[in-house]
């Protein structure tokens, strides 16, 4: 199978507005002005990972050509210093770079361990396996209130510094306290 050339692919990404199952790399959020910095290279991320679905959506045994578009789209990442949203990480496989696709290039488990349950997603091509946890109530450090800049103190204001001695200075005083009474 001969690897899709460009525009190719261009007419593709743009036909389906991505692909069905893909995620696309939000950098909204990012910083709180409404200009994102990067935003040419949070494009070009998008659609090195859209590209790569649309790879595997059309020829699922070209598995080389999608892996080289996520391993990319990494390194750029890494180069520029940018954080990729969690959907983003956890759909491409740490050890081999390859996109896992539930029944393409990945399987996907449910299991019970120690009560707790897991989603396992395991690597077709290196056998890498990622647990997830089901826990309804969990939510991502990027996902909570204070993760977010607009409820982080500004550089003017000091932070809040609670008054709690150590422990082994709270005992020692104790015992001072104690001899002197």
């Amino acid at each position: 199978a001969l690897p899709i050339l460009h525009n190719e692919l261009d007419r593709c990404v743009q036909a389906h507005g991505g692909w069905r199952g893909s995620r696309e790399i939000d950098a909204s959020h990012m910083t709180m002005s409404t200009q994102v910095k990067d935003k040419e290279a949070f494009q070009r991320l998008n659609f090195l990972y859209q590209a790569a679905h649309c790879v595997l959506a059309k020829n699922p045994e070209n598995i080389e050509l999608a892996r080289f578009y996520c391993y990319t789209e990494r390194t750029i990442s890494k180069r520029l210093v940018l954080r990729r949203d969690p959907s983003v990480k956890r759909t491409v496989c740490k050890r081999c770079h390859c996109l896992l696709l539930p029944g393409v290039t990945s399987t996907v488990r449910q299991r019970k361990n120690r009560g707790q349950r897991r989603t396992v997603v395991r690597c077709l091509s290196c056998g890498l396996t990622k647990p997830f946890v089901n826990n309804p109530k969990y939510k991502l450090w990027s996902e909570q209130p204070e993760a977010l800049l607009e409820n982080q103190p500004k550089k003017d204001e000091k932070p809040v510094v609670s008054q709690k001695k150590p422990k082994e200075k709270r005992d020692a005083q104790e015992k001072c306290d104690a001899k002197q009474s």
